[in-house]
């Protein structure tokens, strides 16, 4: 095997490995994140307007 390509699959060797250590942190994390509430809202009624068929009364 010529020099080129022992150098070549050693690069792509270490970035296979540094890329699936990448994606099993990334896949961790985002399973382990807190969990976020909601903020409990007020409950406000709505005001109801009505609206004369007839115009001007």
């Amino acid at each position: 095997m010529s020099l080129a390509m022992t150098l070549f699959s050693l690069i792509s060797a270490w970035m296979a490995i540094a890329l699936a250590m990448l994606w099993g942190v990334l896949r961790i994390l985002r399973r382990h994140q807190p969990q976020v509430e909601p903020k409990p809202t007020r409950y406000e009624p709505r005001r109801l307007t009505y609206v004369s068929a007839v115009a001007g009364k």
